[in-house]
């Protein structure tokens, strides 16, 4: 039997407690969960790609089943380089299903990976890395919605 491989792509800009949660929540379905950091050289990102590889790291350093990694290019690609035939997402609310559901039609396409949609849980549906970052921009502290090991 082939090893079941899913990939968790994100920015990850930072890690919130939701994202943590949807981890948690899919590691009994996988042999292994690879965190994919997007990096896209258009896009601002508040936090450098190896201070989030380092705080995903820190965060799961105790899940042996879970890889921390940084790739440029399609999700779809990764995932053949990876051998993953799924991939994780969280939805907060309906708006991201509509988005993730045309992704992961696509990604079906382009790679025959099926996508495994986990519902937030209520405590967590209403935190986004967008708006963390702004908190983090106004000086707020977002200890409640971050893991410890994120410290900006």
């Amino acid at each position: 039997m082939s090893e079941r491989i899913a990939v968790f792509p994100g920015s990850f800009d930072p890690v919130t407690i939701g994202h943590v949660s949807i981890v948690e929540r899919a590691l009994p379905l996988f042999d292994r969960i690879v965190l994919a950091i997007g990096v896209n050289t258009t896009k601002k990102y508040m936090f450098p790609v190896e201070q989030r590889l380092g705080w995903l790291r820190a965060t799961f350093v105790g899940h042996k089943q879970v890889e921390v990694m940084a790739f440029e290019g399609l999700t779809a690609d990764l995932c053949k380089r990876m051998k993953a035939r799924y991939i994780v997402r969280g939805l907060r609310n309906s708006t991201d299903h509509g988005s993730e559901r045309s992704i992961a039609l696509m990604n079906h396409v382009l790679a025959g990976v099926d996508t495994i949609f986990l519902p937030a849980l209520p405590e967590h549906a209403h935190i986004s890395s967008t708006i963390v970052r702004e908190l983090i921009a106004n000086k707020a502290d977002v200890s409640a919605f971050v893991p410890g090991a994120v410290r900006p």
